[in-house]
């Protein structure tokens, strides 16, 4: 099975869609397998992370807004705004793909993990990533 999600952001930051994920992985009715999500854009990232304190999510943000700043006098490719090349960098730093096993036709995902599409750009509007449910 193979669906692809709109993820609606607004702006950089961690985006969770745990639940969007869940109901596809349901809707499969595969009792074992895995669940391989793949973004299909170059500036925003996928990521598995602490779904219970927010502040984890902003010190994640922030620490890789320090590592990879905007404005950055050594970037070339800059056609498309001061936020287009660092969000290159940090979705080549992060993951563009994950896979999660299906146990019981569930999420194998611990108790404090989501999913998580981290936008890197101040960019609003709607993301892909595309479930891909197999045995």
């Amino acid at each position: 099975m193979i669906k692809t999600l709109n993820i609606s952001v607004a702006g950089q930051g961690l985006k969770e869609f745990t639940a969007e994920v869940a109901a596809v992985v349901a809707a499969a009715g595969l009792v074992e397998g895995l669940c391989t999500l793949f973004i299909r854009h170059t500036s925003a990232s996928l990521l598995i992370q602490e779904n219970a304190d927010p502040s984890a999510r902003d010190d994640l943000q922030s620490w890789l807004n320090r590592l990879v700043p905007e404005n950055d006098p050594l970037y070339t490719h800059t056609c498309e705004g001061p936020d287009d090349m660092p969000a290159h960098i940090k979705a080549a730093l992060t993951a563009t793909s994950l896979s999660i096993p299906i146990i019981d036709g569930r999420l194998a995902l611990g108790t404090w993990q989501g999913i998580y599409l981290w936008e890197h750009r101040h960019y609003r509007g709607q993301r892909q990533c595309v479930v891909h449910i197999g045995a």
